[in-house]
């Protein structure tokens, strides 16, 4: 059989194909284009039967394979059937205004610095809770503006590594910076008397305050110690209670017995020492003259100060002088015999004198005694 001169034909190739060859390849093309394109587990029309074939809910079509079913999406008449849906849906939902945004005005100042603040440490003698107390002063805000304050947990910063057991209190108010303080991670309590703030216009002074819930323990804990502390005698500080242990070991080392654990009262102050003036002032002062002169002794050789009482030595009158080398002795008394004489006239001192070797020395004669 001649194909070379058929119409269409071409010399090395099949014949023409005809219209349901045609059909065919188009809708393997389209099956492997929408394979790569479409998910069918996220199609709602797709369903698959008992039977182990494929049903399309929207046309109530069935399919043997998974691109018989792909091959129906792209056709008309699941097209078409996909746009009254759509008609449907619209016209069955209620028209609805959408809703306006509000437009807040963005307003951009220039920070001046961080504000003033004052921290303040409480705790409730009733329930022992802790509490703080912020004073934070923005004099220059600007007009109309309150400040803010916030919780921030650890992990919402990035300036410190995050750290579970903390917190942060953020405060903000135009045109100063925001600062954050760092306190411990424990729950607020946020009742009324024990959470308040408030801004003061007149003085630009805000001041917040919130206190920490507290566990059972800390609560009891806190009860034994006022316990304590009221049976304790007045003027004795009470002691931190001993570190826990185990009662099996015996008592902690270096623990000191139960009747020493609180030192004794102190003794009452003595009496004043004023008490025979107790009932009045205390009579006048007698007057007193002035003192009598005083006598010095010597200083130095030959000098005094003053001079000396009569009848306590010093110089004797003309009559009384004593002879050169004596002594003077009351009348009736003489001296021992031997001494207070004065030497024989002629013979002096001894005096020491440079004398060549050859010459010896010879000492003078005793003075001649009177015996």
């Amino acid at each position: 059989m001649d194909f070379q001169h058929r119409a269409g034909g071409k010399t090395g190739s099949g014949g023409v194909a005809s219209d349901s060859e045609s059909n065919r390849d188009r809708r393997e093309r389209l099956r492997l284009l929408a394979l790569e394109t479409i998910d069918l587990n996220k199609d709602p029309y797709f369903m698959r039967n008992h039977l182990g074939s494929y049903e399309c809910k929207l046309c109530l079509t069935l399919h043997t394979n998974e691109g018989s079913y792909l091959a129906h999406t792209q056709g008309k008449k699941h097209q078409y059937n996909l746009g009254r849906r759509a008609a449907r849906d619209a016209q069955d939902q209620p028209a609805t205004a959408a809703p306006v945004k509000s437009r807040v005005p963005f307003r951009k100042y220039v920070k001046i610095g961080r504000p003033g603040y004052r921290v303040t440490k409480q705790r409730d003698p009733s329930t022992g809770q802790q509490s703080l107390l912020f004073l934070i002063e923005y004099p220059e805000i600007v007009d109309d503006v309150t400040p803010r304050h916030r919780f921030m947990s650890a992990y919402e910063q990035r300036v410190e590594p995050p750290d579970k057991r903390w917190q942060y209190v953020l405060f903000s108010a135009e045109p100063y910076e925001t600062i954050a303080f760092k306190v411990p991670s424990r729950e607020v309590d946020k009742s009324e008397p024990k959470f308040w703030s408030t801004w003061n216009k007149d003085t630009h002074q805000f001041h917040l305050q919130f206190a920490f819930k507290t566990d059972p323990k800390d609560r009891e804990e806190s009860t034994s110690n006022r316990e304590e502390e009221r049976s304790l005698p007045p003027g004795v500080p009470s002691l931190p209670p001993p570190p826990a242990h185990d009662v099996g070991d015996g008592p902690p080392r270096g623990a000191p017995p139960p009747h020493m654990r609180y030192p004794p009262p102190r003794p009452p102050p003595p009496p004043p020492m004023m008490g025979a003036f107790r009932g009045g002032p205390p009579p006048p002062l007698r007057a007193r003259g002035p003192p009598p002169p005083r006598f010095r002794g010597p200083l130095h050789r030959g000098e005094f100060r003053g001079p000396p009482p009569p009848g306590m030595g010093g110089i004797p009158p003309p009559g009384m002088l004593p002879p050169r080398g004596g002594m003077i002795h009351p009348p009736g008394l003489g001296p021992p015999p031997g001494m207070g004489q004065p030497p024989p006239p002629g013979v002096g001192p001894p005096m020491r004198q440079r004398l060549p070797p050859s010459i010896g020395f010879t000492p003078p004669p005793p003075p001649p005694s009177n015996q």
